[in-house]
């Protein structure tokens, strides 16, 4: 008599979620915001977009470009897929240059598009992200800006590059010439792990030691873009500041 085989299912490996939260402020010197902000309830888009221009032309660049984004589908190779959508985004700002009564408008902006535990980041100017893994923060993006050329060169360190007078002008951005270069990078998360991006208004007033402190000792992406936030302020928030927090959570 043969014995009875017994089949037990194995348990599905659980995949990282994310789950996360944005704010954004006008700061204490401008009189409107003009920073456009993108999060998504399903853990799997985000963007900061930092718009210039003033007189209205900024806030306008920045919702294209965010408007552009929320339109990736699922399902989309990450990378090609930021990467058509800010193209079409430059395309559209550019179309609205040209429109009668419009001025010079453009945004910088940093996305994540998350899939499959790997954060696809892509940027153009200089907002910025970054990734706290054990503790640690680091860069995941690199300034497209005059000052931070001058660093690469030699001609300045990177503490000077942070009061230069240029510091403020980019050298890409969105609506900044009829050819956008877009940068990648592609990163494995893992659980714990905890992604920021936000526009300039915040490094510019916070140093990335506070933003690491704060960023760890949050109990929630909620209160860490809080905190952040509080901080620019409190430091006199010059320009508009944004920030969204992400951690990375056991599926």
């Amino acid at each position: 008599m043969s014995t009875p085989i017994t089949v037990v299912p194995t348990a599905r490996p659980r995949v990282p979620v994310a789950v996360g939260a944005g704010l954004t402020n006008r700061g204490m010197v401008r009189e409107r915001n003009e920073d456009s902000i993108l999060t998504d309830p399903s853990g799997a888009l985000w963007a900061v977009a930092d718009g210039m221009g003033g007189y209205g032309f900024g806030d306008l660049a920045s919702d294209i470009v965010i408007d552009c984004l929320a339109r990736i589908p699922d399902g989309v190779e990450p990378g090609p897929a930021l990467v058509a959508r800010l193209k079409e985004a430059n395309e559209l700002v550019l179309q609205r240059q040209r429109a009668p009564g419009m001025g010079r408008m453009g945004a910088t902006v940093v996305a994540v598009l998350i899939g499959r535990a790997v954060a696809h980041v892509a940027w153009a100017g200089d907002s910025r992200a970054y990734l706290l893994r054990g503790g640690h923060l680091r860069p995941l993006t690199r300034d497209h800006s005059v000052v931070q050329e001058m660093v690469d060169r030699g001609e300045l360190t990177p503490a000077e590059a942070e009061s230069h007078p240029e510091s403020h002008m980019v050298t890409r951005a969105v609506g900044g010439g009829a050819e956008l270069e877009v940068d990648l990078v592609s990163v494995p998360l893992a659980v714990g792990d905890r992604l920021l991006l936000c526009s300039d208004g915040l490094t510019r007033c916070v140093y990335e030691s506070t933003v690491e402190t704060l960023l760890r000792e949050a109990a929630s992406p909620e209160e860490a873009c809080q905190k952040l936030i509080r901080e620019a302020l409190d430091s006199g928030a010059p320009d508009n500041v944004s920030a969204i927090a992400i951690v990375i959570r056991d599926g």
